[in-house]
Formats: structure tokens, C-alpha cells, sequence
């Protein structure tokens, strides 16, 4: 069944790229650009990926906290940083 008609991604292949190790639909977009058009089948990928255990995930605990970060909070994982456009509001 497709996931992403834009693209033409099917359940398989978004689930062939989770078991790659794209454990996020920006990871998803990524690797096949499913997600990146319409964005309507962003929440069909989450819930695709939320039913298995991604290895990668697993890389990502016991990761420290960003430096001045209160004890105990998590670490930043997959943040980007923010753009800014010159002359832009």
C-alpha cells in the first residue's frame, strides 16, 4: 500500500529504510523523500515507525546533556540548527 502517493513510497519501503536505521520521518524524507511534498503522509510514516524498535534510538541514551543544561535533562538529539535569511522578518 502507498504511504506517500507524491513519491510513490509504499508501507514496505518506508519500512525497509526504518530497518536501515531511519528512526524519524525527517530520517524517512531523508532516505526517499517521502514526507517532503504534501507533508499528507507524515502522520502514516510516524505511526509506521512508532510499532517497531529502531537500533538507533538505542544510540542515542546515555548521551550527556548539552553543556548549561539543568541536571538531568535529556540530550538535544537531531536538532538542527535555526536559519536565518538575510533581510528576513
Amino acid at each position: 500500500m502507498y504511504v506517500c502517493s507524491c513519491f510513490g513510497i509504499t508501507e514496505e519501503q518506508v519500512k525497509q529504510h526504518a530497518d536501515g536505521g531511519a528512526c524519524t520521518p525527517r530520517q524517512i524524507a531523508s532516505a526517499c523523500k517521502a514526507g517532503t511534498d504534501c507533508g499528507g503522509c507524515v502522520r502514516r510514516i510516524q505511526a509506521l515507525l512508532g510499532r517497531g524498535e529502531c537500533s538507533r534510538r538505542e544510540l542515542g541514551e546515555g548521551r550527556a546533556a548539552p553543556a548549561g543544561a539543568p541536571a538531568g535533562a535529556p540530550a538535544a538529539l537531531g536538532r538542527t540548527p535555526e536559519i536565518r535569511l538575510s533581510g528576513a522578518a
